[in-house]
């Protein structure tokens, strides 16, 4: 299993437009940091954690030809508004392309982009979806899927686990809480990333001592925090961060 990600940064991207702060102004590319998404290559499959606006870019830094399917979280713009690049990628498909999503997230989806219970105009082309609301774990061609609940202000909020051929993989990019049973399905995983927007609170996201006191609870082998802000540099995030516990970045890979 192969983790690839392709952005780490919170909805404003970094740097952030009209800002001059010392992180958007760093030199340092671990401080460049698309819009949050994920590329799990496992089992042949190339599996997407979410559509952020900054697709299209990610796809072409990353040489991305195909993706099997994609797993959504929640349908905030900064993790759908990319969900139209998929038009390339099911074009080449022989079916559509399968994407899960929570109810809240699939209605919110199909509100928006509505054309996807619709055909194409003759001689146009448009992404080929089949849309499912995902109410547990699952099977997809040999991979164990399993949908992770999760509190993120008033979104219908899901982090994915990912399983294949004892490797297991947990991704929560976007949490201000995880219930028990959240907990318990990431405990003791290969890795962990979840979310840690910045050093001070936040309504609707973990800041850095909330994502520490989760990530020891779950104990995974490997974990990692993700969706920064431009308040914290890549630098600065080591030195906050104990020992087990690092600060992931765009083009980040890791073989499991």
């Amino acid at each position: 299993m192969r983790i690839t990600f392709l952005g780490t940064g919170t909805s404003y991207g970094i740097p952030m437009l009209s800002c001059d702060c010392a992180v958007c102004r760093s030199e340092d590319p671990r401080d460049k940091r698309y819009r949050t998404s994920i590329l799990v290559e496992v089992a042949g499959l190339s599996l997407l954690i979410d559509t952020p606006p900054d697709l299209r870019s990610q796809c072409l830094a990353h040489n991305i030809r195909k993706i099997d399917a994609a797993l959504m979280t929640h349908a905030h713009a900064d993790h759908i508004f990319g969900f139209d690049d998929l038009r390339p990628f099911t074009n080449r498909m022989e079916d559509p392309m399968p994407a899960w999503a929570s109810a809240g997230t699939t209605q919110t989806l199909k509100r928006i982009f509505d054309y996807l219970d619709r055909p194409p105009i003759p001689g146009t082309s448009l992404a080929r979806i089949d849309l499912q609301v995902v109410e547990g774990p699952f099977d997809f061609r040999g991979v164990r899927l399993t949908p992770l609940p999760a509190e993120h202000g008033r979104a219908d909020m899901i982090g994915w686990k990912v399983e294949h051929d004892g490797c297991s993989f947990a991704a929560i990019p976007d949490c201000k809480h995880l219930p028990p049973e959240t907990i318990e399905l990431c405990r003791e995983s290969d890795l962990v990333v979840i979310d840690s927007l910045r050093i001070r609170p936040h309504p609707t996201h973990m800041n850095f001592e909330e994502a520490i006191q989760a990530l020891e609870y779950i104990q995974a082998k490997r974990s990692l925090v993700i969706h920064l802000c431009h308040e914290v540099s890549h630098v600065q995030a080591e030195s906050l961060l104990p020992t087990g516990i690092a600060p992931a970045y765009d083009g980040l890979q890791i073989v499991l």
